[in-house]
Parts: structure tokens; sequence; C-alpha cells
């Protein structure tokens, strides 16, 4: 009786739970339904325009897009795409593209697992009916609210079109680099024809740009390119669409791109735009969004000065051969890049040499050299050497250095200001050998350099290679009082709403060197532009204070200069190293003169700050003494207070003074102020 009793209830609860069962997947079939319904019956977004970022210069003026020239869009019918695209595509993007409702719910579980493992949204499953989603209706943040979105809309696009309308919708948008947005634009940007008329090979590459627009452009990295279309092809023969000696066949194809020198836009700050574009993609801002976010990038970049570098590199470079230049300016009170000019043409060679870190600086590698030794006190501008063949000995004498000067040039006993005017390499190896290669190293690294250097004489003339960019970072701690700011091109990026996506900190400097001894370097590389300094021929074009030193090898020719306001580099050769002629080494220095005069030409010249703990005094030049009333020649020299001569001139008949505390000291202060009207008057007149 029990066990029936048993039976019954059990029955009974069987029931209930099965009679559960069905009324839930009811309710579920029935909220599906009406979820299906409702996404049917309403109407998809209207669809987003396609913005195209703008770069701003430093006063809000828009520069140019970030993508300039882009394509208009020119829709195709599927049919009047080759069918070799249409296969890349889906074997790249979306295999199961036939097979779905716009959404692979394998790939959706697949990149959960792989999501949950990593604890982020590291994997995506967008299917190709996802991504035409996004692309018309949504932004490209990484957020789960936005992939709901998507999934819902892709729903929305399968129920009211045709797989086949919706593979025509996203081959015409996709957004195929340099302005190209379709496949109808990309086939004439790339290969000047039609999509109808792709080939294979040209497919393939295109189909694995989408992916990432820039680090596929075969404009930009073909190896990348290249890469990438092996990949698509492989794809394709993973899904039998073509065979294996097919796609090798097409990957070996010697394919045949449009120059790009046929693009009709006008290129404003390319080599910049360029460096922004870098610098977006460190900060974490996505391809797609810069590509046609409608983003404002607020650049540091100065119009006017931007321009004046490029037609100072015009002025100079012929438009016809090799020969090539760079220019890159910075604020050295702020780190503000200024202008940036990596090459003559960017539409023949995109390739930045303001960051080529394979040129040797030369001799403008030297006043890092006797900074490191002003700061050890190791010499002063009175420090006298001999300018003669000399061999050095290092290793522990294990090894020799016999350095040379340009053109077997020997100047005898000369004193630090003479050795840069001259760029004399003797004196600059016995100032190293003196302190050791190991302090200009550590030197260098507290200016920003990070090139490879190692510890032997030779570094003193420049013979490890730094970039141009890092020479100007250097030049700029000298101007700026000691004080390193680390260098800048955005301020500010924001969307189109006008929400700030990225907002550069506050300035912030370094004290890595001491005023003093920055001033006495300035003081003396001043000399490069007076009378028989290697800058001298420019002297004349330069309305203002500036310092700055040559630098010169068998393939580079630079100047690297400053005043108060900008720190430039520029280089002068060819990109493979070619020997240059004396004629095209002496243009880096009218390239700084013009570009300096014509980027401060509304600022008015300023003197460079004199630190308390400088003092200017009058020494002979011969002796490196004190002069005395009777020295022939009196030259005003500069000094860290403490390390100035204190022995007067004994060679030329002059008596010691009576007070000789008193005199030196008294023609310190009436020569400062008396310096700075002459220096100040000879800069205005010339």
């Amino acid at each position: 009786m029990n066990a029936k009793k048993n039976y019954t209830k059990a029955k009974r609860r069987l029931r209930l739970f099965l009679w559960g069962i069905i009324g839930t997947l009811v309710l579920s079939l029935g909220v599906s339904a009406s979820v299906l319904g409702y996404l049917y019956m309403t109407d998809l977004p209207v669809s987003s325009i396609q913005q195209s970022s703008q770069l701003l210069d430093f006063h809000g003026n828009v520069l140019t897009a970030l993508t300039p020239g882009q394509t208009q869009q020119s829709a195709v019918k599927l049919a009047d795409v080759a069918s070799e695209v249409v296969q890349a595509t889906i074997a790249t993007e979306d295999r199961q593209f036939y097979h779905h409702m716009g959404i692979d719910f394998k790939g959706v579980a697949r990149a959960f697992l792989v999501n949950l493992e990593h604890l982020s949204k590291k994997q995506g499953a967008s299917t190709l009916t996802q991504q035409l989603a996004r692309n018309l209706y949504l932004s490209h943040e990484r957020t789960w609210t936005r992939k709901a979105k998507e999934a819902l809309y892709a729903l929305q696009l399968e129920m009211k079109y045709s797989k086949d309308e919706i593979l025509e919708m996203y081959l015409n948008q996709v957004y195929y680099g340099h302005g190209a947005y379709g496949i109808e634009a990309a086939a004439q940007l790339y290969f000047n024809k039609p999509a109808r008329k792709l080939s294979l090979a040209e497919s393939a590459l295109l189909a694995g740009i989408p992916r990432g627009p820039s680090y596929y452009s075969p404009y930009l990295n073909m190896k990348n390119a290249k890469d990438r279309q092996k990949i698509v092809l492989q794809n394709m023969v993973d899904m039998g669409d073509i065979t294996q000696d097919t796609a090798k066949r097409a990957y070996n194809e010697m394919l045949v791109f449009r120059p790009q020198e046929e693009r009709a836009e006008t290129l404003v700050a390319p080599y910049f735009r360029d460096y922004i574009r870098r610098d977006l993609a460190a900060l974490g801002i996505p391809d797609e969004i810069v590509e046609a976010g409608g983003l404002h990038v607020y650049t540091t970049l100065d119009k006017r000065a931007q321009e004046a570098a490029e037609e100072a590199v015009a002025k100079q470079i012929p438009a016809s051969g090799d020969l090539q230049a760079a220019l890159v300016s910075i604020d050295p009170r702020n780190g503000y890049i200024k202008a940036m000019v990596g090459g003559k043409n960017y539409r023949v060679n995109q390739y930045n040499r303001v960051f080529a870190d394979t040129r040797q600086p030369g001799s403008a590698f030297k006043p890092i050299v006797y900074l490191a030794a002003l700061e050890k006190r190791a010499v002063t501008a009175a420090t006298h050497f001999v300018s003669a063949p000399t061999s050095f000995s290092y290793d522990e004498g294990r090894q020799v250095y016999k350095p040379r000067n340009y053109g077997g040039k020997y100047y005898g006993d000369i004193d630090l200001r003479q050795a840069i005017a001259a760029s004399d390499n003797i004196y600059a190896v016995s100032t190293i050998m003196q302190i050791g290669p190991e302090q200009v190293i550590s030197l260098a690294r507290r200016l920003g350099i990070d090139s490879s250097m190692k510890p032997l004489p030779s570094l003193a003339l420049g013979t490890f290679p730094v970039s141009p960019f890092e020479m100007a970072s250097a030049y700029a701690v000298f101007s700026n009082e000691g004080k390193r700011v680390i260098p800048r091109a955005i301020l500010k990026v924001t969307a189109p709403d006008r929400r700030v996506l990225y907002e550069a900190p506050p300035v912030e400097s370094e004290q890595v060197i001491d005023p003093s001894d920055t001033y006495v370097l300035t003081s003396l590389m001043e000399s490069v532009f007076e009378s028989g300094g290697t800058g001298n021929r420019v002297a004349a074009s330069i309305k203002r204070p500036v310092a700055g030193k040559t630098g010169t090898t068998d393939s580079d020719a630079w100047i690297v200069g400053y005043t108060p306001e900008l720190s430039t580099a520029v280089w002068v050769g060819y990109d493979r190293g070619k020997m240059i002629s004396v004629s095209e080494s002496h243009k880096a220095a009218p390239i700084f003169a013009d570009y300096t005069e014509k980027a401060l030409t509304s600022v008015p010249p300023k003197i460079f700050t004199v630190p308390d703990n400088v003092v200017s005094i009058y020494i002979d030049p011969d002796t490196g003494k004190l002069a005395g009333e009777n020295c022939p020649v009196k030259r005003l020299e500069t000094f860290v207070k403490g390390t100035e001569p204190t022995e007067w001139c004994d060679q030329h008949g002059a008596k010691q003074p009576d007070s000789p505390q008193a005199k030196p000291i008294q023609e310190t202060q009436e020569a400062g102020k008396r310096s700075w009207w002459q220096h100040f008057k000879r800069w205005w007149t010339n």
C-alpha cells in the first residue's frame, strides 16, 4: 500500500517536472519569438557617417586630416567584385558567414573562455555581420554594452537583408587604409583598377589589410603586408577555395602598386602626422577610431615653424637625386615638438629620418664631452691642449687611437673656446681621456640619449650613431638651464561629442645639469657662429643669440643649435651611407639658419639667462691667465664662479696689480654688463 502511494507521488512529481520543463520551453520560445519579432519590426538606427579625425596645431587650428585625401566611397554591386575578394574576405573574417544568423555562438563561447581565463576582453568573436553592425551604428570601444548592442543589430541585419546584401554592404564600407573606404576605392588606390579585375594575389593582399590598415599597408610595411597575404591565402586553401600550389603562385606573384605620388592630396606635416598616429596607438586608441572616429587631436606643432622647416629643406635639397635631409625642432621650456621634417619627399619615401639611429653625429657630439668635463671641473674655457697629431693609448696601454683633424689642419696650443669654434678633434679626445668615456656616456643618458655607446676614445668624435631627435632633445637641456623636459607631441584628444579621451599631464622638468655649467657651455658654443667658427658662413642670417655645433662625417652633415625658444637638429646625407661632397656637407647650416629665423620671426631676440654663479673676466688667450694692462689681446671669458683663473699673465711685461683680487672682480661686473650690450648690438645689426 505504501509502495503504491510512493509510486503515485513520484509519478505526480515527474508529471509536474515535465510540465515545468515544457512551460519553460514554451515561455522561452515565446520570449524569443517576441524578441525576434520586436527586432524584426523595429527599424535599425540611422547609420553613422564615417568622420575623418583631425590634426590640430598648438593654436587649435586644423592642420590636416589624420588620413588625408580620404577617398570617396564608390559603392559597387557584389557581382562587380572579383570572386577571389569575396572568398578571401570570408575565409579570413568569417568562415561560417553563410551558416549563422549573425552570431557565431561557437566562436562566442570560445572567446568567452579565453577572456575568462585572462580576466579581460582579450579575444573577440565578431562575425562579418557584427563588424558591419559596429561600423554602421556603433563606436569601437571595447565594452560589454557595445558587444550586446552589436549582437542585436547583427540579428536585425540578418532578418532584414540577405547574406549577399550584407556582404555587399560590408565590402563597400570596410576600411582599407590611406583613406580608402570600400573595396572599389581600395582597388583603385593600390592597383589603379576596378574591384572586378583584381587578381587572386591582389585580392588576398587587400583582404588582409582591414585587420590593421596601418600595420598591413604595403606602402608602409611591405613585409607585414606580404606576411598577412600569405595567411589569407592559406585560409583560402583551408576553405577549399584554392589549392596549395595556387596559393604559392599567388604569393610569389610580383605585384605592381600604384605610385603614391599619383595621389592628389596635399600633404601637410606628413612625417609628423605619422608620428602622431604612432603615439595614438601607444595611448591605446584603436586604429579604427583614429581613421574614422572623428577625433580632434590637439598637438604641439607650430604651423608657421613647420612651414619654415619644409621651405628651408626644399630650398637646400634638390628635388631630384638621393640626397636627403631631416629636421626636428623642440621648445626646450616645455618639450613641445614644434616642427618635424623626416625627408624631402613623403610621397616617394615615408621613412622618417628624424628617428634614424644609424647616423653618426660627428663633432655635433663634442659639446656633451665638454659639458661632462666642465661638470667634473676637469677643464674651463681657459684650459689649453696642443692641437697636433697625437697618439692616445687606452685599454691599459694595449691599444692606441690616432685621431686626425679634418683636412689635416692643426692649431697648436689652443683653449676650449678655440677648440669648439674650429671643431678640433685632438682637443676633444684629450678631454675625454682626461675624464674617462664612462662620464660622457653617463651624462648622455641624463640628457635623454638612449642609443648604444661604448666607452672608447672615439666616442668624443661622435662615432656612435645618435638620432636627430635625441640630439635635439639633448641640446634642449643646454638651452633650458640644465633642466630636462621629456619631448611631447600630443596635448589632448577629444571625441566628436567633445569627451576628452586623453590629456597630457602637466609639464615636468628635471634638473640634470647645473645651470652654471650649461651657461658656460652655451657661451662657448656661441663662438661656432662667430668669426673663425664652423657656422660662421650663416652667422649673418641669424639675428638673435644662438649657440650650436656642426658635425661632419664622410656620409653625414649635421648642425644642432638652439636659442632660448628652440632646440633644432638638422641632418643631411644619403640613406645608404653614400659619401657626401663638400658642397653637400655645407647644406645643413643654411637649413638651420633659414628655419630658425623664419620660425621665430615674430619673437624678439632673447639673451640666454645668466645664472648667479657665473662670472665673466678678461683673460689673455695665449696663457689662459688674467689679462694685464699690457696684454695685446684680451678676451672676455665666462666661468663658473670659483673656476676662473687667479694668476695674472706674465708674458707681456705686465705688472701684477697691487690689489690682484679687486681688479678682476671689478672687471667681471663691468664686463658682464658691457658684453650683454655689445652682443645685443651685434645680433641686432647683423
